[in-house]
Formats: C-alpha cells, sequence, structure tokens
C-alpha cells in the first residue's frame, strides 16, 4: 500500500502527468485579475477608478459621483481628476522629487525601481474605469434561466464548464443587450459572425434567443480552441477575432497569454483586448462564490418551455389562436422573432423551432400545421450575383458556360482553373467581363443575398470608424449601456470568425488564401496580372497555390489599401455564402494516402475550400500527407431561403 502511494504521488509530480487546467489561471496575471474583481464586486455605476491603463496595481483615487449628477458633470469630474495626476507624474518624471504628500503617494504606487522614462509613459496611461458591482449583480441574478442550458451546451461539445460564466462580461446575462456597433444578444454576436450559424433576416435575428445564440457561441469558441490551441487565445480571441489572436501568436512566436497581453503591439490590440481574459477571469472568480461578493440575492428561475419545429410557414395570430396562448407569452418565449411577424406583416418562418408555454397540450409539428393551415415551403433558389457565378449542386463547367455565355476557355484561365471537371457546390467564379450574362436569380434570395452584403460592408466601416476613433470612456450607467453592453468598456470593433491572416507581411508578401487568383491580386493592386507573374516567376497559366509565398507590387496602391480590397472581397463572398448555408458543427477526419484537396471538399458539397482552409489555416493541404488531422465544418443549406 505504500508503494502504491509513494507511485501514485511520483506520477502526479511527474511534468506532463499532472492535469492542466483548461482555463489556466497565470500567477502573473493576477494583479490584472484582482482589479477586475474590484471593478465587478467592489464598485458600483455611481464610482470609477483613476488608474494607469497599463499596471492595473496603480489606482490613483476612486471617484464617488454624487446620485442624480448629469453626465456631463461626472465627465468634468472625471477629466479634472485625470489632468491632476498627469501633471503630478509630468512633474515626479522629470527627476524632480515630491513636493507635497500628495506627490508623495502618487510616487510610492510606483516601484522605487520605476525609471523617469516609465512615469513618463504613465502621463498618458492614465485611465477611467466605471464601476459595474450592480450591473453585474444584475447579471448573476438573470443567469439562472439560462444556466442550465448553457452547461448543457458546453458539455455536449466538450468545452470547459467555466466558460459558463464568459456572459456576465459580454452583456451581463441580458438576452435584449444591443451595441453601438450592431453586435447583440446574450453572447454579443455580430451579423457577420452570427450569420454562420444563425438565421439573421428581416424575419428572425436568432442572436437575441439565449438558446439559439449560446449553441453559435459554444461553436464559435470550439472553432476558436482548434485554430489556436489553447483557451486563453480562444477567448481572447472572442473580442480580437482568431486572425488578430493567430497575428499575435505568430509575431510573438509564442501562445504564452501573459507573454502576450504584456508585450504584443497592435493598433487593434487595444485595453479591451489586452484585459479581455483577466475580466473573464475575474468574473468566474465571483460566479464561482457570489455570496462572498454580494451576499445573498435569489436568481431568477430556469425557463421550461416546450419547442416544435413549423414544416410550412404560419401567421403568428394563428398560431396564437391555436395553442390558445397569450401574445406577450410567446412573445416573451420567442425573442428572436422581429416586430414584422407580431404586427402581422410576415408569417414565421418555416423551419422555425417555436417556443410554446410548458404543460397542457403536447404540440407536435404535425398537429400544430394542421391547426394553423400553414402555407408550402418556399421552392429551393440559387444563388447568381453580378459579374460571378455560385456553383450549384449538379453543376458542370461546361453548363455553367452555356447558361452565362462564357467561354469556358475563359472560365478557366480567369479562375485559375487547371481542371474544368474540379469545381465544387458554393464555388465563386468570376465571368469574363463584369456585367456579363448571367442568370436570373429568385427575389428572395437576391435581397436576403444583397443585406447580407450590405450588412458586411456596413460591419466593416464601423470597423474602421472604431480602429481611428475610439470610444470615450463611459461615466455612467446609461452611457456604458449605450456605448457596449459589454463589462469591458472599450470594446468597439467588430470581429470576424475568420482565422485566415490577410495581412501583408513585412517582406511584401501575402500567404495564397482560398479562392483568391492572381487577376484579384492584380485588380487590388492596380496592376497587369503580367507583372505579378514575372514578379514571382510564375508562367502563364500556372496556378497560384494555396498558403504558398506570393510577392507584390505597391508601386500603385499602398499596403492598406490592398489589404482593404482583399478583406472587403473576402467578406462579400463569405456574406454571399452565409446567406444561403450555415455551419451546424465539425467532425474531424485523419486523411488517408488517397485523400486529397478535392476529395475532402466531396464530403460535403456545400462546403467551399475556403472555408476548410478557415478551419485548418495551419494545414498545407499542398502536401496532405496520410494521419493529419482535418476538422471538416458541417454545413447545411438555410431552411428558410
Amino acid at each position: 500500500m505504500k508503494f502504491l502511494l509513494a507511485l501514485l504521488l511520483l506520477c502526479v509530480s511527474l511534468p506532463g502527468i499532472a492535469a492542466t487546467p483548461a482555463i489556466p489561471r497565470p500567477l502573473e496575471l493576477q494583479p490584472d485579475v484582482d482589479f477586475w474583481i474590484r471593478v465587478y464586486s467592489g464598485i458600483s455605476t455611481d464610482a470609477g477608478f483613476i488608474h494607469d491603463q497599463r499596471d492595473l496595481r496603480v489606482v490613483y483615487e476612486t471617484l464617488q459621483f454624487a446620485p442624480g449628477i448629469a453626465p456631463r458633470q461626472r465627465q468634468a469630474l472625471v477629466d479634472e481628476a485625470r489632468k491632476r495626476y498627469q501633471d503630478m507624474l509630468r512633474y515626479l518624471s522629470g527627476g524632480g522629487s515630491p513636493r507635497n504628500a500628495e506627490e508623495q503617494r502618487v510616487r510610492d504606487l510606483w516601484p522605487a525601481t520605476a525609471s523617469p522614462a516609465r512615469l513618463a509613459q504613465a502621463v498618458d496611461d492614465v485611465r477611467f474605469q466605471l464601476g459595474q458591482s450592480d450591473r453585474f449583480l444584475e447579471g448573476l441574478r438573470r443567469a439562472g434561466t439560462w444556466e442550465a442550458h448553457i452547461a448543457q451546451t458546453l458539455a455536449g461539445l466538450g468545452l470547459p464548464p467555466e466558460i459558463a460564466a464568459l456572459p456576465h462580461v459580454e452583456s451581463s446575462f441580458n438576452p435584449a443587450a444591443y451595441s453601438k456597433v450592431g453586435a447583440a444578444g446574450l453572447w454579443q454576436f455580430m451579423r457577420s459572425t452570427g450569420r454562420r450559424f444563425l438565421r439573421i433576416d428581416a424575419t428572425v435575428d436568432e442572436r437575441m434567443d439565449p438558446f439559439r445564440a449560446t449553441e453559435a457561441a459554444a461553436q464559435l469558441l470550439s472553432y476558436n480552441y482548434r485554430v489556436l490551441g489553447n483557451w486563453p487565445l480562444a477567448l481572447t480571441a472572442y473580442n480580437h477575432g482568431a486572425e488578430g489572436m493567430r497575428r499575435a501568436r505568430d509575431q510573438m512566436g509564442t501562445d504564452d497569454i501573459v507573454r502576450i497581453v504584456r508585450e504584443h503591439s497592435s493598433p487593434s490590440f487595444g485595453f479591451a483586448s489586452r484585459n479581455f481574459y483577466v475580466s473573464f477571469l475575474a468574473a468566474l472568480t465571483i460566479d464561482r462564490d457570489p455570496g462572498k461578493y454580494f451576499g445573498e440575492f435569489a436568481t431568477e428561475p430556469e425557463a421550461h418551455f416546450q419547442e416544435v419545429e413549423l414544416s410550412a410557414t404560419a401567421s403568428m395570430a394563428a398560431i396564437e389562436k391555436a395553442v390558445g396562448a397569450p401574445r406577450a407569452e410567446l412573445r416573451k418565449l420567442n425573442p428572436a422573432l422581429l416586430a414584422a411577424v407580431w404586427n402581422g406583416s410576415r408569417p414565421v418562418p418555416r423551419g422555425y423551432r417555436l417556443r410554446l408555454p410548458a404543460g397542457g397540450e403536447t404540440w407536435s409539428a404535425e398537429l400544430l400545421t394542421r391547426r394553423i393551415g400553414g402555407a408550402p415551403p418556399p421552392p429551393t433558389v440559387t444563388l447568381d450575383r453580378g459579374s460571378y457565378y455560385v456553383v450549384q449542386r449538379g453543376d458542370t463547367l461546361e453548363g455553367i458556360a452555356k447558361q452565362t455565355g462564357v467561354p469556358i476557355g475563359n472560365l478557366l484561365a480567369r479562375n485559375t482553373l487547371r481542371d474544368q471537371n474540379y469545381i465544387y457546390e458554393g464555388q465563386r467564379l468570376q465571368l469574363a467581363a463584369a456585367g456579363g450574362a448571367t442568370t436570373a436569380e429568385p427575389p428572395a434570395t437576391r435581397a436576403a443575398t444583397a443585406a447580407a452584403v450590405g450588412e458586411a460592408a456596413a460591419e466593416t466601416a464601423r470597423a474602421g470608424v472604431a480602429a481611428t476613433a475610439p470610444p470615450a470612456e463611459p461615466v455612467s450607467a446609461a452611457e456604458a449601456s449605450e456605448q457596449s453592453p459589454t463589462l469591458v468598456p472599450g470594446t468597439a470593433m467588430p470581429v470576424s470568425a475568420d482565422a485566415i491572416d490577410y495581412a501583408v507581411q513585412a517582406n511584401d508578401t501575402i500567404r495564397v488564401a482560398a479562392a483568391e487568383t492572381i487577376g484579384h491580386y492584380a485588380d487590388w493592386l492596380g496592376l497587369s496580372a503580367a507583372r505579378l507573374r514575372e514578379l514571382n516567376g510564375l508562367r502563364f497559366g500556372a496556378p497560384v497555390l494555396l498558403g504558398r509565398a506570393l510577392k507584390l507590387d505597391f508601386s500603385r496602391v499602398d499596403r492598406a489599401q490592398f489589404e482593404q480590397r482583399r478583406r472587403a472581397w473576402h467578406q462579400q463572398l463569405q456574406a454571399e455564402y452565409f446567406a444561403v448555408n450555415r455551419i451546424t458543427g465539425t467532425e474531424v477526419y485523419v486523411t488517408r494516402r488517397s485523400d486529397s484537396l478535392w476529395s475532402l471538399t466531396q464530403r460535403n458539397a456545400r462546403m467551399p475550400i475556403w472555408l476548410l482552409q478557415q478551419y485548418n489555416p495551419d494545414v498545407d493541404f499542398n502536401a496532405l500527407r496520410p494521419g493529419t488531422q482535418i476538422v471538416l465544418p458541417r454545413v447545411e443549406a438555410r431552411p428558410d431561403v
């Protein structure tokens, strides 16, 4: 027995044997976590900290606001305090000794080893942080409604249970939360990201449904983890984007969250991104022992209901009459249904999972449909826009050529296709000339696709504004809620779920992304394709290989313009695709000797190469080896188009 005990202790002490927590708490970040615990539980939105934004141990003062004081007066008090500490730091950074007790107190907040240069930097780092304890307590009370579903959803995908605390940071568990930049719901999805997993249109916005949004958030977080490899980076990517975190990891040469938080420098990696993981750890700490911080309080009860997936469209008036439930109750149970449904201008769509009161009669889809006389499902539609053609199931290049009037040779050259038999559903083929012949597009699909593209463009514009003019720090609860529902003020940058790095490298090269051609690069650069082929030693007709480095010429367009055009093109491509498709899950596939990029995409005819690359951004598809693990997204056509 003693031998077995000794062996057990030895195994636990060996590196690699002891279990590593899925959600690590690095000791180096504990001061930052402690700061956010104070923000979330120690002071309300009637108070705030004047602090250093780089070293969160340095809190100069706690400002208390009188009840009912106007936001303008609050702002004046904040500005006055900030200037006072900036003046003191400016004097101290010059090497002078403290002239009074207040300056001595400020100097003592910094280590004795702090250099004049560090104190000079601190002048620009004086920041105000509004307290959040009242908002956090409201979130703790609300959380009871969805805790069970969140826990089940996370467990179903094998995700750490601690992630259930993330809505505290995102929305204070407010399912109706909506930010200035367009993030919505319990999990604060932007439209472009939400469309990958949810229905978002003029009839339904599933971001506002805590249950559907939870399932989508779990999918996104699972994706982030597969791409980035650890939970600190995956969670930070929820705020900063998978592309941004991959770039940070690669530039720093490490996946250590401590080094990235402390040392990574990027215009987009600001205060909110640097503090997202530590604020999550603070929220998790409080969530695990709320009584310690807030004493006794009551939580809202778990939601109970029954769901029926509609096999046909139906008006809300007919549903209300059929089930005999008050409209107010139906509306509370179905927050994803938008005003057009409730005012009768649009029906509840086919495929929608209608939520009904629990108890009483149990409704089946067939019974409900018979009682309400639903309309037949809409016909299958195709997607075809402008000077591009989106490949549909069963298409051949020969058929597309006949349908569009563009010769096969032109299609092959324009899209750098080597094999006319190698096309796949969802692929976006550029036609020979802008405005060339295309087939008619059904109005419903055209509207949905145009809306998706417009929303992507609007998010891009908002992102640009957020990057150049970050929002002012809120000084009241109203300003905090209006600016952003998140409990990390300053979160205003819409991020994409796309993990591909579209940035130009320091040596003026890029990595070729799926669906890109020499023609695209030439258009974005304002150059001829021949110039790019010459620069890269490519013969005419030779394709650019996925993932390979390509040298660019910025003599006519600067790098920022090129990156903007490249990202905008991919955003439009993805918006068009997710207007008619959605991701329902993933599977892990181990490649065999006979596998190729072609065979992998044929496992799901609706999966384009660019989506496969997004889920496997570090895989070299030009040199697949047997035994390589590939993540395959499961994609299905949206039932509503």
